[in-house]
């Protein structure tokens, strides 16, 4: 081997690990962007919430003109974080399939920018009391920042730019809910549609960097809500998935075909508002999340897992009418078109009709096992995605001893749902994919 030969093998190698270390420092930085993201949501929510408790009016001022300011800036600034987060990247995906389509009119949704406004506009719309989660705008997020680092890799890595938003949007989802295996099922669930099997040990790689990056940053490992305590024998698990799947399957397709019919061609007194004056509809939706927040005590602010959590933990006694109010609160947040996603409030709906539930099968005293199958239920409902639904509240309740009530009920809801509603994220992107882009894509 001459010396010329040798000097651009290690040329090439030198690259090769050079493209390696970009992808791997960006796999980090979407667990460093959750933890930002997750930090900045829980700070802020809590500063409303001491403010309304304080002051009863402040929500009625400041989550309809915080709305407002929220919509004006992504219209004006970002456009393209609107919504979950989801359907954007997957919409990206697609079109990373098909290289070959028309770019010249579209705004891609994939971008620097977009990570400034989803966490900005984001943090600031759950600060202002409106229901909406960060987890599926950390999806969008992390595909965003993988995207920006294609140009980086070396073209002997092979790593095209849809196995990088793959990688992005799946890793957002395991840091946001300290939840890696959850990440990996949502890359085949709902992301990894045609993308070669080869590439999946870097789509793990991705998504184990992402998520053990946001446990170190939050202090170490453990699962996002604990140990949740469970007393209950065969029987008792049986009739409460059997309850849970049925009640959380009507809901949460009920839910998923609303959050369609309302992003869609909404028709009606209401759809014309939204579309003719969307300054005027965002500050009613504010003025309805503040009376519900008032009427409940505070309890639909914000993402919901606080609630979860004390509800898990046997800690709160929140009203029957808990999970109804939640339910549309983030109906009339989602429909407003600020970033922000339905993760966290679908957990905390199903949490709360879980806490409805419990004392029909004699489990008022120790709620954790029905909780969390109405959690896992109405998110598989809603999503249409039962084993990244299943495993989610595994991972986040410590829940191996209800792995096959689990995988049951989120089946059943799901299977339930299709009856009810197309799937939630598919059809979102395919609304969006079918509506000619004018600056603005539709909202999801």
């Amino acid at each position: 081997m001459n010396l010329r030969v040798f000097l651009r093998r290690r040329a090439v190698n030198s690259r090769i690990w050079l493209g390696r270390l970009v992808f791997w420092g960006g796999a980090v930085g979407v667990g460093l962007l959750a933890v930002v993201f997750a930090e900045l949501s829980t700070a802020l929510t809590q500063t409303f919430m001491r403010g309304a408790r304080q002051f009863w009016w402040l929500p009625f001022v400041v989550t309809p003109l915080g709305g407002v300011l929220c919509v004006w800036l992504t219209r004006r600034y970002f456009a393209g974080a609107e919504g979950s987060g989801i359907p954007q990247t997957l919409v990206e995906i697609q079109r990373a399939q098909t290289p070959g389509r028309d770019a010249s009119a579209w705004r891609p949704l994939l971008s620097i920018r977009i990570i400034v406004g989803k966490i900005l506009v984001g943090v600031s719309a759950v600060g202002c009391g409106f229901s909406l989660g960060r987890e599926g705008p950390t999806v969008q997020v992390g595909a965003s920042l993988m995207n920006a680092l294609h140009h980086l890799l070396p073209a002997a890595l092979r790593i095209q730019r849809v196995h990088l938003l793959v990688a992005g949007g799946a890793a957002g989802i395991a840091a946001a809910f300290n939840a890696p295996l959850a990440g990996i099922m949502f890359a085949i669930e709902e992301m990894i549609r045609g993308v070669e099997a080869r590439m999946s040990g870097l789509i793990i790689t991705a998504i184990v960097l992402a998520g053990v990056t946001a446990q170190a940053m939050k202090g170490g490992g453990g699962n996002y809500f604990g140990v949740v305590p469970i007393i209950a024998g065969e029987d008792d698990q049986l009739a409460a998935a059997a309850l849970a799947a049925l009640v959380c399957g009507l809901l949460g397709g009920l839910f998923s075909r609303m959050m369609i019919l309302g992003t869609g061609n909404w028709r009606g007194a209401a759809g014309n508002l939204r579309r003719n004056h969307p300054f005027v509809f965002v500050a009613l939706c504010g003025l309805f999340v503040a009376s519900l927040g008032t009427i409940t005590g505070g309890a639909v602010y914000g993402g919901g897992l606080e609630q979860t959590q004390a509800l898990l933990e046997a800690e709160a006694q929140l009203p029957w009418y808990y999970a109804p109010a939640k339910f549309a609160a983030t109906l009339a947040a989602y429909f407003s078109g600020l970033p922000g996603g339905i993760f966290a409030p679908s957990l905390a709906i199903g949490a709360g009709v879980g806490h409805t539930l419990a004392p029909l099968i004699d489990q008022s005293a120790m709620p954790g096992m029905v909780l969390a199958l109405c959690m896992a239920g109405f998110l598989a409902a809603t999503t249409q995605a039962p084993m990244t639904s299943f495993l989610i509240v595994m991972e986040m309740v410590d829940g191996y001893d209800l792995v096959i009530a689990l995988m049951a009920v989120t089946l059943l809801s799901s299977g339930i749902s299709r009856l009810i509603s197309a799937p939630l994220y598919a059809t979102l992107a395919r609304q969006m994919t079918e509506t000619p882009q004018t600056g603005r894509p539709r909202e999801g």
